[in-house]
């Protein structure tokens, strides 16, 4: 009797322990999550740029992320991107609203040139050397062999130069060139360039391009010169200087028609904040950059850039010194406050000495 309570007392014990251990199997086997320990979450990868169509057929283009610098990266690589990336740092600068943002509207995609044999897109600013990268794509679109060949007057005639204009494109067709196409724009800094616009169209050029003489310069002197009187010697730089700094120009730009382009912000000539731009040139260091777009266009081996004349590029601070020194400092202010998103999207200094 004695020996069947101490077996019946074993058989209990071996059940009980049985049940803890599978108690144990149990736990044991269970999902991490159950005890604070969280899986590795996903990684997600940065969207393409997107496009969305808004009324009107205007366009928004969501910049990159700018990809981490390779340790291999060249000091010319790095400007660059340094370039870029200060650009997008100034688009999300909410304070300057309009100086830095622009619909991608019809006048937007009028300005910009396209190769669609090597996928490339230009934005013409005018005053930087763009007729020399227009010959660049009329040579890429197989119109002439060589820059060389190419007549002056061929040029800028859109009817015959072999350019079309993203404009020109449908709707889908222009969503998949700014989307999948190298797009390039070079700058200047933005008061020298209006100095060049000055020259080149009121005092150099005035036979090839009469308008600007007879037509446009009249009405900014009767609107814009402080001696209403006197409106002989043609426009002064500092009628100039008033009717670009003048927050009311727009009434005087709808008479003017598509001749303004010479003068107006890049942020309206090429929006960008509104499209990714691969390269931004500078027309300071335009022998380098323009190695350096053709290398990243792909198409080095391809064509040249022409020569570029010694000195050309320069930025000149005496010269314009000179031609401010004629102008009002309430003028240039209001000037600077136009062009205040050219100067800080790409880098360019505010002229204190002029202020």
């Amino acid at each position: 009797m004695h020996h069947r309570w101490l077996l019946l007392l074993a058989c209990f014990w071996v059940l009980f322990m049985l049940m803890v251990a599978s108690k144990f199997i149990t736990l044991t086997m269970k999902s991490p999550e159950a005890y604070g320990v969280r899986q590795a979450s996903q990684t997600i990868l940065p969207e393409t740029e997107k496009i969305t169509v808004t009324e009107g057929k205007k366009f928004h283009v969501e910049h990159q992320p700018t990809a981490e610098p390779s340790r291999s990266m060249s000091p010319v690589d790095l400007l660059h991107k340094k370039r870029l990336e200060m650009l997008q740092s100034v688009c999300r600068n909410e304070s300057l609203g309009n100086l830095s943002h622009a619909i991608i509207s019809k006048f937007v995609l009028d300005r910009i040139f396209v190769s669609d044999k090597h996928k490339i897109l230009f934005c013409q600013t005018p005053k930087v050397g763009n007729t020399q990268w227009k010959k660049v794509l009329i040579v890429l679109n197989g119109l002439y062999s060589s820059i060389e060949d190419i007549p002056d007057n061929i040029v800028h005639d859109h009817d015959k130069n072999g350019l079309p204009r993203l404009s020109s494109y449908s709707i889908s067709e222009v969503h998949e060139r700014l989307d999948s196409y190298f797009k390039f724009l070079i700058v200047r800094d933005p008061f020298e360039r209006l100095i060049s616009a000055y020259k080149d169209k009121f005092l150099n050029n005035p036979r090839f391009e009469p308008w600007y003489k007879h037509n446009i310069a009249p009405v900014i002197i009767r609107k814009y010169r402080k001696n209403h009187s006197n409106i002989k010697g043609g426009l002064q730089f500092q009628d100039f200087v008033r009717y670009l700094g003048d927050p009311n120009h727009r009434f005087l730009d709808l008479q003017f028609g598509d001749y303004i382009i010479h003068w107006v912000t890049y942020v309206e000539l090429c929006a960008p904040c509104e499209i990714n731009y691969n390269v931004i040139g500078h027309h300071e260091t335009l022998e380098e950059d323009a190695s350096y777009i053709l290398k990243e266009a792909g198409i080095g081996n391809l064509v040249s850039y022409p020569p570029i004349p010694p000195g050309i590029t320069h930025y000149n601070q005496s010269k314009v010194e000179h031609y401010f020194s004629t102008v009002t400092k309430r003028d240039i202010r209001r000037l600077y406050k136009r062009y205040e998103g050219d100067f800080k999207l790409f880098g360019y200094k505010e002229p204190t000495f002029l202020f």
